[in-house]
C-alpha cells in the first residue's frame, strides 16, 4: 500500500471516528447490555440495582404469562402489514402524478411533504387523542364492510383499520413520495420514448420499465416506513415497554426482554420487505 493510499484511509477513518464512537457507545453497547439484562432479574433496592440471573424465565413470562404483550405485538404486525403496503402504493401513485406537468405542482409537493416537518411524537399523540386522525367515525357500521365481514372477517378488519386511519396514512407518505419522485425524475426519457416507438402501451411501460427501476427505492422506503410507524403512538408495544421500564415490581429484565422480542419482530418485517422487494437477478443462458 502506498503512502498516499494509507493517508487517505487514515483520513477516512478519522472523518468517521466521531460517528463510530457515538454508534458504539450509544447503540451497540446498550443493545448488548439490554440483551444481557433480558436474562436477569433487575430490581432497584436500597443498595442500588441488583441483578440476578434467571435464564429464560423473563421470556417465558412475557410470551406466556403476560396477557397484553403478545396480542399487542400481533396488532402491531397486522398494522405494519396494512400501513406499509398502502403507504408504498399511495406514495408511488402520488409521485407519478406529481411528476407530471400540473398547475401549482410545487405547491402540491409542499403540501404532501409538510407533514414530515411537523410530524413528531407529541404532535401525533395530540392528534390521535383528539380524534382528528380518523376520517370516519363508526366506520364498521358501513353496509359494504358488513358484506365483506360476512365472507372474510380478516379482510374487513384490515379495510376498517385502513379507512379509519387514512388521514394518518397520508401523513406518512411524505418521505416515500420524495424517494419515488427522485428516482422517477432520473429515468432517461429516451428509454420511455423508445418503448413507445416499439409499440409499448402505458401499462406495459409502467410494469416493464418504471416499476423495475423504482424497486430498490421501494425497498428503502418500506424499511423507512416500518421503522417510522413503529416509533409512533399507533404502536401499542412502545407504551408497554415504557411502562415496564418504570415498573419497579417487574424490573428492567422484563422491559429488556420485551424490547428484544420487539426488535426481532421488527427485523423479521424488514426481512420480509427485503425478500419481496429485493432486486432479482435473471437467469441467462
Amino acid at each position: 500500500m502506498s503512502a498516499h493510499s494509507r493517508r487517505e484511509k487514515i483520513s477516512g477513518y478519522a472523518f468517521l471516528a466521531p460517528w463510530l464512537i457515538g454508534f458504539f457507545l450509544f447503540t451497540v453497547f446498550p443493545l448488548i447490555y439490554t440483551f444481557i439484562l433480558s436474562f436477569n432479574d433487575v430490581q432497584l433496592t436500597i443498595q442500588g440495582w441488583e441483578t440476578t440471573g434467571v435464564g429464560l424465565a423473563n421470556y417465558t413470562t412475557v410470551l406466556l404469562r403476560n396477557t397484553e404483550f403478545v396480542p399487542g405485538l400481533i396488532d402491531f404486525v397486522l398494522t405494519e402489514l396494512v400501513y406499509v403496503s398502502v403507504i408504498l402504493i399511495i406514495s408511488f401513485i402520488l409521485a407519478m402524478v406529481l411528476n407530471r406537468n400540473l398547475p401549482f405542482r410545487l405547491g402540491f409537493r409542499l403540501i404532501f411533504f409538510l407533514p414530515v416537518i411537523i410530524l413528531s411524537g407529541s404532535v401525533m399523540t395530540q392528534l390521535m387523542e383528539s380524534g382528528t386522525t380518523q376520517m370516519v367515525q363508526q366506520i364498521s357500521d358501513l353496509f359494504l364492510l358488513r358484506i365483506i365481514n360476512a365472507y372474510s372477517p380478516l379482510l374487513a378488519d384490515g379495510l376498517e383499520l385502513l379507512l379509519e386511519n387514512f388521514i394518518m396514512i397520508l401523513w406518512f407518505t411524505g418521505i416515500p413520495i420524495i424517494l419515488f419522485l427522485n428516482v422517477i425524475q432520473k429515468i432517461d426519457p429516451s428509454v420511455l420514448e423508445a418503448a413507445r416507438i416499439d409499440g409499448a402501451s402505458s401499462w406495459q411501460i409502467l410494469w416493464k420499465i418504471i416499476i423495475p427501476i423504482v424497486r430498490p427505492v421501494a425497498l428503502t422506503a418500506s424499511i423507512f416506513t416500518i421503522v417510522q410507524t413503529g416509533l409512533f403512538p399507533i404502536n401499542p408495544v412502545n407504551e408497554m415497554m415504557r411502562e415496564a421500564s418504570f415498573n419497579t415490581a417487574t424490573g428492567l429484565g422484563i422491559a429488556s426482554t420485551m424490547s428484544w422480542i420487539y426488535s426481532l419482530v421488527l427485523l423479521a418485517l424488514i426481512g420480509i420487505a427485503f425478500l419481496l422487494l429485493r432486486e432479482r437477478k435473471e437467469n441467462r443462458v
